[in-house]
């Protein structure tokens, strides 16, 4: 059977576990899953709740009127989700194909709950990729004076595909505020460092030169300012001074391919809360 999720935050204030818990068993829901953290300096609450519907009595289409009743006497910002509506994502690429074979192959095993109609990319470089497994490759290439143009055609395409979220698999262009503002908290981007760190076109030549210690990488939601979104996932590795700029290549590309299937994930799994530039992650 599927099951509800139910994603949201609040000002803190006593009871809002037991509202929730109380309102689900009581209309014959069975908690699968129940998580809350509080931010005590904020002081703001936030929770993810998921209960099965075999015996819930309340219908799908009703759910949003009974939460809503639920919320606004504690003002609660909430979104509701249901299990067997997977998500649709589409891959943006441009030439390096290691993010992009990976949430392949994830999804072609069954480990992304998710589908994906489509790749995008501003290069032909990766469609033997796409080929490989059948999935649909679009090609609109991408310059200053045609930008404008560029990024309506995308969105034509994410329009018409019914996409949830965009998944920057190693895409080498910058998006418009435009284009960022248009889908918030729905555009997962793969970094090749810690934010702010190294920037520039060759990033591990700078964290070499300077004879770093860890290298690492991380993936988080795009918004208008450059690299600035809600951090989702990081991670790091070791490095010593034996190591080569090809070295470090090699072992970021592995850093970020991790980095970015977690976030994507967990995107797709109704796990991440966004909240005033920073996430909460129910895992």
């Amino acid at each position: 059977m599927p099951s509800a999720i139910l994603l949201t935050h609040c000002p803190d204030q006593p009871g809002l576990v037991r509202a929730v818990a109380s309102f689900i068993a009581e209309n014959g829901g069975n908690i699968i899953q129940f998580d809350q953290h509080v931010d005590t300096q904020a002081g703001i609450f936030f929770m993810r709740a998921e209960w099965d519907l075999e015996n819930f009595v309340i219908p799908r289409t009703d759910l949003p009127v009974f939460i809503r009743a639920l919320a606004e006497p504690r003002r609660m910002t909430w979104s509701l989700h249901f299990s067997d509506q997977r998500h649709r994502l589409a891959l943006f690429v441009s030439k390096d194909a290691h993010c992009l074979y990976d949430l392949l192959s994830r999804h072609e095993a069954g480990e992304l709950e998710a589908d994906i109609p489509l790749i995008v990319s501003n290069h032909e470089t990766l469609r033997p990729a796409a080929e490989r497994f059948g999935i649909p490759f679009h090609v609109i290439p991408v310059t200053s004076a045609t930008k404008a143009e560029a990024e309506a055609r995308q969105r034509a395409l994410i329009d018409d595909h019914k996409i949830d979220t965009i998944v920057l698999a190693r895409y080498m262009q910058i998006l418009s505020d435009d284009f960022a503002s248009a889908y918030p908290n729905r555009i997962i981007n793969i970094h090749h460092s810690f934010l702010p760190a190294f920037p520039g076109a060759k990033p591990y030549h700078s964290a070499h030169a300077r004879g770093v210690k860890i290298i690492g990488a991380t993936s988080h939601y795009v918004t208008g300012d450059l690299d600035e979104g809600p951090i989702i996932e990081q991670d790091v590795i070791r490095v010593t001074h034996r190591q080569t700029v090809a070295d470090l290549v090699r072992q970021g590309r592995d850093l970020e391919k991790v980095v970015l299937s977690r976030a994507v994930r967990w995107h797709a799994q109704r796990k991440v809360l966004a909240y005033n530039n920073k996430t909460v992650i129910f895992v």
